[in-house]
């Protein structure tokens, strides 16, 4: 019974290796270089965009930098905390801070929760949903000029409609200056220690925000598994019991990344409160101040550095989020 056995490489296909060798090592190289070519537009872009504009910023907070001298200013220049202590030691920046918090905290609750309950009630299919469903984005796709303009003309305390009716129908003694009053509120019985236009600004925020958690929880409940729910309803579970125990977990993931988002979104906002108010009647935050700085003193060196400690109290506060809360609601 003949074998057939396997023959050696010849020296000769051995000699041909490091060519071959050589030819894959110069089309890697020519991949690496195609690859380096097609991402430099958008590697220069972030350069000039992002990351250059930090970096004068950050050359900005630590010299003294005023309009009238912004053009002899430079990268190697005096550089001092004296921007920092001042903005840290100044009248109002403690009050603007706590502004900033509630306005933030609240602001994304108030966002998330109407999200969720707009989510929940347009679950079901019935006709017309997607048309509802549409009309839902308008607050957060509207010009926020426009909104804040017919906010401002509904709440108007001489010819708006919300003091109108709340003066026919719910019997208010007198009109209620809702984006100009510093009081708290004293209609329905609440009791808050924070001023009315504060109140009002918030609910603007989630009225405004609220589209954003709609879509992200829509799109969540619809992948979820419709035999979860059918097995809860023939073990009698009531609607209370199967959104706490089935569509809630479900959720968590999407509400975490949701209040992360919505809070640096709400902390760093300033349009909003600057068309509504101008920061004023309590509801002066961090961002407006910065503004303050830049436009109204002219002082560019202390607006860069309240912007500084904005951004970093932001990733303090995000940090802890993350650190605490984060990963046990990725869990769940």
């Amino acid at each position: 019974m003949s074998k057939t056995t396997a023959q050696a490489p010849t020296p000769q296909a051995r000699d041909s290796d490091p060519p071959a060798g050589r030819d894959n090592s110069a089309r890697g190289r020519q991949d690496r270089r195609t690859g380096y070519l097609l991402i430099s537009p958008t590697f220069l872009i972030v350069a000039v965009m992002v990351v250059l504009p930090i970096l004068w910023t950050f050359s900005l907070a630590f010299q003294q930098v005023r309009l009238l001298n912004l053009r002899q200013t430079g990268i190697l220049g005096s550089y001092s905390f004296d921007n920092f202590v001042a903005v840290l030691t100044s009248s109002g920046f403690v009050d603007a801070l706590v502004t900033t918090l509630i306005y933030s905290v609240a602001g994304t609750t108030c966002a998330i929760g109407l999200g969720l309950v707009a989510a929940l009630a347009l679950r079901r299919s019935f006709r017309g949903r997607g048309l509802v469903r549409a009309a839902m984005l308008i607050p957060y796709v509207a010009p926020v000029v426009a909104a804040t303009f017919v906010w401002s003309t509904m709440l108007n305390p001489q010819f708006g409609l919300v003091n109108h009716y709340g003066a026919s129908l719910l019997g208010w003694n007198e009109p209620i200056a809702f984006l100009s009053s510093s009081d708290p509120p004293s209609f329905f019985g609440l009791d808050l220690h924070v001023s009315t236009a504060l109140v009002t600004v918030v609910l603007f925020e989630g009225w405004r925000s609220f589209p954003f958690a709609f879509l992200f929880l829509t799109a969540r409940m619809q992948a979820i598994p419709e035999t979860l729910e059918e097995a809860a309803l023939v073990d009698g579970a009531t609607p209370t019991q199967r959104f706490r125990h089935i569509i809630l977990p479900q959720l968590l993931p999407t509400i975490a990344v949701l209040t992360v988002l919505r809070f640096i979104w709400t902390f760093n906002n300033f349009d909003d409160i600057f068309l509504l108010t101008g920061g004023g009647a309590g509801t002066k935050v961090v961002t407006v101040r910065v503004y303050d700085y830049l436009i109204n003193q002219g002082d560019i060196g202390a607006a860069a550095a309240q912007a500084l400690v904005l951004a970093a109290i932001l990733a303090v506060l995000v940090g802890i989020y993350l650190k605490f809360f984060g990963r046990s609601e990725e869990v769940a």
